[in-house]
């Protein structure tokens, strides 16, 4: 007490020796003894003791005869003026006084808190994680405090956590020490490991059982999608497609024509091209995994692209190699009845699959509101789009042939069945750039119509709680599934009333009226700013539900706020 008394005192002597140098009067600094604050006169800074008061308390003084940033003359100024004359002691009392008396300002603040550069003890963590990560049991975990918080997945409206701090102490009680827990994840890890190894060994030897026995399972349900849709189209095509390969195989053999060749070739190639649409349509359908959240969709526009590869390397490729070789080295031709009846066949057959493909895209194209013509070069549905293009390149093709063996049969000439393999591989090539340039744009994310961005955009503006939509965002990510992003600018007087509209008011009004302290302040504020966000998580959440509900195509929407 005494060193405390000593202390006062020395601090309130130190103040009155500075308030008798700069002419303030003493009755100020008797006012100021005890403060928490900063006396600033003129740039010079004068430290009070402190109380224990939680708030930094800073006091600016200014002197009468000196207007305030930014003010006029002070109020003591004109009134000093005004008396002088009534009372002439007093004025010259005052004269001999440098400065008028000053005026304080009093502003609190509450002290910063340091976090530092890692800080955890308020995280959440699910009780999966708690128990992956800590070797916790579910036992564990029923005696600390769980927290109900909004689920950030659709199917569910809230889901259970728990405190990272109390995870931790929990864990350091069970296993007592961060090395026990270590050694315990290493265990569990190699187990994991083990496990799967033996799953893959038991997987293996079920297939060989149902290999062996016979697999009575029910058909899978990847079957059932080439009875419909693209999978019925492009089997349709496959089934024709290798039918007239053989065929055409057989009187190149007989006649030995060159055009009949390129045919044949441009059958094969097809029917590889669509055997390989067909798996990517089987592995389109997969279910997403963690390691592909977004789903396997895009192996439709993998297998589409490898095959316009395939046509240009197989069909063109081997087409114009030989419609050379029959430039370079003519041979004479055989009879050509029985390649005119194959070509007409062909013509028959791939025509029908074509009417097919035109019809399913013409069906797709008036569900989606598009014409035929966006429908196919948007590639809306890449493995349709290959048999369209194919067959039609097909129909053109054993035109072509049939055109220029003619020639060659009227005049002799074996130049015109050669120059006719050159027509056919350079019409597979046309249809190869245009199968790569389609599904290549596809696979490196476009964006969708400018219309339907406009439309997207103007459903979250009307939006009340919405002031403004910036960089937006709207991916195509293939098969009509759509990526919207963008950045919020909330209104946050909509976001809290839409919180108080749920708050019981009068019991807010108390909790009001019991702040005293900034400590009381301080967990006010905490409580409701928490819930506050807490309503703008679920205004996010509202809004990315009207956008899917309301754009089915829209499938992944990432609002951020600005």
């Amino acid at each position: 007490m005494a060193g405390a008394s000593a202390r006062s005192r020395g601090w309130s002597s130190l103040c009155s020796l500075y308030l008798r140098v700069h002419s303030v009067p003493p009755s100020c600094g008797r006012a100021c003894h005890g403060w928490q604050h900063s006396v600033k006169s003129r740039g010079l800074l004068c430290v009070m003791p402190s109380s224990r008061l939680p708030v930094q308390a800073q006091i600016r003084l200014y002197s009468s005869n000196e207007p305030k940033e930014g003010g006029g003359p002070t109020e003591g100024n004109a009134a000093d003026k005004s008396t002088a004359g009534l009372n002439p002691g007093k004025s010259e009392l005052k004269s001999t006084l440098p400065h008028d008396p000053i005026q304080v300002k009093v502003k609190a603040v509450l002290k910063k808190r340091d976090y530092g550069s890692k800080y955890m003890k308020n995280n959440f963590i699910t009780g999966v994680r708690a128990m992956n990560e800590f070797c916790l049991k579910p036992s564990d975990l029923e005696s600390l405090r769980k927290i109900r918080r909004r689920s950030p997945h659709d199917d569910t409206e809230s889901f259970t956590v728990f405190l990272r701090s109390d995870v931790e102490t929990k864990a350091m009680e069970v296993w007592g020490s961060p090395e026990a827990i270590f050694r315990e994840r290493k265990i569990r890890k190699e187990e994991e490991i083990a496990y799967k190894e033996n799953l893959f060994r038991n997987q293996k030897l079920l297939k060989e059982y149902k290999e062996f026995l016979g697999n009575t399972k029910p058909r899978l349900s990847t079957a059932s999608m080439f009875l419909k849709g693209p999978g019925k189209v492009v089997m349709v095509a496959i089934c024709i497609n290798g039918l007239n390969f053989f065929f055409k195989l057989l009187a190149w053999v007989y006649t030995g024509s060159a055009s009949m060749f390129s045919e044949a070739i441009h059958s094969l190639a097809d029917t590889c091209n669509q055997a390989l649409l067909a798996l990517g349509i089987s592995q389109s359908v997969r279910t997403p995994d963690p390691g592909h959240p977004y789903g396997f969709t895009n192996m439709r526009y993998i297998a589409s692209l490898i095959s316009g590869v395939g046509i240009f390397m197989m069909g063109a490729g081997l087409s114009w190699y030989h419609g050379i070789m029959g430039l370079l080295h003519p041979q004479p031709i055989e009879s050509l009845l029985w390649a005119y009846c194959i070509l007409a066949g062909s013509l028959v057959s791939e025509g029908a699959t074509l009417l097919v493909a035109v019809n399913e895209i013409r069906k797709s194209a008036r569900l989606k509101g598009m014409s035929f013509y966006q429908y196919v070069i948007q590639s809306k549905d890449p493995s349709t789009n290959v048999v369209l293009m194919e067959d039609a390149a097909a129909v053109l093709g054993v035109v072509m042939a049939a055109s220029c063996m003619g020639l060659t049969s009227l005049t002799g000439n074996p130049y015109y069945d050669s120059l006719g393999s050159l027509g056919v591989g350079t019409l597979l090539g046309a249809v190869s750039a245009f199968l790569i340039y389609t599904n290549t744009e596809a696979l490196i994310g476009r964006s969708i119509q400018p219309e339907q961005v406009q439309r997207l955009t103007e459903l979250l503006e009307s939006d009340p709680a919405v002031r403004a939509i910036h960089d937006v965002k709207a991916t195509d990510m293939g098969m009509s599934k759509v990526r919207f992003k963008a950045e919020v600018d909330f209104d946050g007087r909509v976001v809290t009333r839409s919180y108080l509209e749920k708050q019981d008011i009068d019991q807010v009004l108390h909790e009001i009226r019991q702040v005293k302290t900034p400590e009381d302040l301080e967990a006010f504020m905490l409580k409701h700013g928490e819930n506050i966000i807490d309503t703008l998580g679920a205004e996010v959440d509202r809004l990315e539900k009207e956008l899917k509900q309301r754009n089915p195509d829209v499938r992944h929407v990432d609002l951020e706020i600005l």
